[in-house]
């Protein structure tokens, strides 16, 4: 009932917006009563004079209001409404109210019934909001429907054309708008005007007055089992029969349900294409005029049964449906994307502020930046300028440093001559240790040695002492050569561990020569008893074991230990000894 309800208010509306407005902007009361009482005729609902007068009593609000009309229509004549009332009559009633009011003055290719019909299909197929438009879905869809029944090709590419220049100014065509369309021939080019009337009446039936097929075929009678030639017309749960397609003298009815069912009959009596729809109470026997014929009408009326058999509307009715849920899911979707749309725009909108802070706050932070960098430019020039004079300062003390490096390397390179000189000596001395005279004169020798060392040591500590001396006078010194003097401090500090190093190895090398001392005591008593002769030897060898030690820079003899190994006053003193001993031996 909801949707009968829907289609009777379309009808409904278009009357009622062509009523004449008084002065006020309403419509008169007597407009109002003529139209409640022709709905109540049509629709076949009882009167009821005394809720009409009630509700058209004479204040602003009631039906006498445009928004008032709708409760009294909706309590008082739509919910009264059955069903059994004739939809082309009611049509035909809101037809007349609004047509001469609407209607285009222009010529049409179609007549005023066609007209009427096409305003009906555009109530069928309008969408349910007002005022009411027909969106270009289903203006395509009804445009391919006549031109499918008027036998021609659709065009489109046309129709493209037509809905992009109507999408461009609004949603759709009202009904008056889609009767000139159709009229103006645009979409019926070379079809005349009663194959396009035939196309109208075509989809009207099938659309309005659910007729699903219609024509003429033999039926069998039950009493006489005579043949005879009726206009069938099958809708949704009935088949109808008439004696000419003018549908003025119906025959009877062929009630179908779910458990109705039509099969084919082979030829019998003279007849062919032979059919029978079976139903619970009665049996028909018809005959179609060819087997193409035959086969669409066991196929339709098939059909039929097993739509009423699942509880589903018409086919076109089910068409109208899908088609509308399909427009709204479109249009949800459509809404859904401009609502994500419209939430993107303005995040984007968030996203563009919060850029430009974060821009500003970049640009002052590259100011500050900036700033930051001339300062510190400034200070590292500052720096460069008071690590230059250091560095020149460093200079100056390296050079000093290695002036005196290379003093230390002479000294070293004299020492290591000295070094290998004593390894020298040690190989001598081991070769002089075979007697007993070689080997007293090693023992003399390595006193000799011990007392040496014994003196380079005092030697070293003493000058150790005057370093130390020397460094806590430094310190007594002014402020401004306290970091020069430092570095000198440091370097003598190195010497003096270079001198520390040196007197620990001559220490070792003391306690070496004690070794060798005690070694060659023990060798002096093997030999003595193998020579006599150890006096002159000894004599001979005498001095081979006394160590190096640097001497003045004054010019000194050499002989075959190195230069410096004796003074004059010490070598004459030896020369002496030694010819005082060759004499006595000799």
């Amino acid at each position: 009932m909801v949707g009968l309800k829907e289609e009777l208010l379309k009808s409904i509306w278009h009357a009622f917006t062509a009523l004449d407005l008084d002065r006020s902007g309403k419509v008169s009361k007597s407009q109002l009563k003529v139209l409640s009482h022709n709905l109540c005729t049509v629709l076949n609902v009882p009167h009821d004079p005394v809720a009409l007068e009630e509700h058209f009593r004479d204040d602003d609000e009631g039906p006498v209001s445009n928004q008032g009309y709708m409760p009294y229509l909706n309590k008082f004549i739509l919910e009264k409404v059955q069903g059994n009332f004739d939809k082309v009559e009611f049509n035909r009633m809101c037809w007349t109210l609004c047509a001469k009011k609407n209607l285009s003055k222009s010529p049409l290719l179609i007549s005023d019934e066609d007209a009427f019909k096409v305003w009906v299909i555009f109530n069928f197929l309008s969408e349910d909001k007002y005022p009411l438009i027909i969106v270009p879905e289903e203006i395509e869809y009804l445009l391919k429907k006549l031109t499918e029944a008027m036998g021609a090709g659709w065009q489109q590419e046309q129709f493209d054309h037509y809905k992009i220049a109507l999408n461009t100014s609004r949603e759709g065509l009202s009904a008056w708008e889609l009767i000139d369309l159709i009229g103006s021939g645009q979409f019926s080019k070379g079809m005349d005007r009663q194959t396009v009337s035939m196309a109208i009446n075509e989809v009207f039936n099938e659309l309005i007055l659910d007729v699903l097929k219609q024509g003429y075929m033999l039926k069998k009678g039950h009493k006489r089992k005579n043949w005879t030639e009726r206009w069938f017309v099958l809708k949704p749960n009935i088949i109808s029969y008439y004696v000419s397609e003018d549908l003025k003298d119906k025959k009877g009815d062929i009630i179908l349900d779910g458990n109705c069912c039509v099969e084919a009959l082979p030829d019998k009596d003279g007849k062919k294409c032979l059919f029978l729809i079976k139903c619970l109470d009665k049996s028909f026997e018809i005959s179609a005029s060819d087997k193409k014929k035959k086969q669409e009408w066991i196929q339709a009326i098939q059909t039929t049964v097993n739509l009423l058999r699942a509880g589903s509307p018409p086919p076109h009715k089910e068409a109208r449906q899908k088609r509308k849920e399909l427009r709204q899911k479109l249009l949800a979707e459509q809404e859904e994307l401009e609502r994500q749309m419209k939430e993107l725009q303005t995040a984007n909108e968030n996203k563009q502020k919060e850029l430009e802070t974060v821009r500003k706050q970049l640009e002052a932070a590259a100011a500050r930046a900036a700033e930051e960098e001339k300062k510190r430019l400034q200070t590292q020039v500052e720096l460069q300028d008071r690590f230059s004079l250091e560095l020149e300062r460093e200079k100056m003390v390296r050079q000093k440093m290695e002036e005196q490096v290379a003093q230390k390397s002479s000294e070293l390179e004299q020492y290591l001559q000295r070094v290998r000189e004593l390894e020298e000596m040690y190989k001598q001395l081991q070769e002089a240790l075979e007697d007993e005279k070689q080997a007293r004169q090693d023992e003399e020798t390595v006193r000799k040695l011990q007392a040496r060392l014994l003196e380079e040591e005092s030697a070293k500590r003493a000058e150790l002492e005057k370093w130390h001396l020397q460094q806590q006078q430094t310190i007594q010194m002014t402020e401004a050569e306290k970091q020069e003097l430092e570095n000198q401090r440091m370097i003598k500090e190195r010497a003096l561990q270079v001198a520390m190093q040196q007197l620990e190895q001559l220490e070792l090398e003391r306690k070496e020569a004690l070794e060798q001392y005690e070694e060659v005591k023990k060798k002096l008593e093997t030999a003595a008893n193998n020579t006599k002769s150890w006096k002159d030897k000894v004599a001979h060898h005498e001095g081979l074991i006394r160590l190096i030690e640097p001497g003045s820079k004054n010019p000194h003899l050499i002989t075959n230990w190195g230069p410096a190994a004796f003074t004059e006053a010490e070598l004459e003193q030896r020369q002496k000894s030694w010819k005082g001993k060759k004499a006595t031996s000799e």
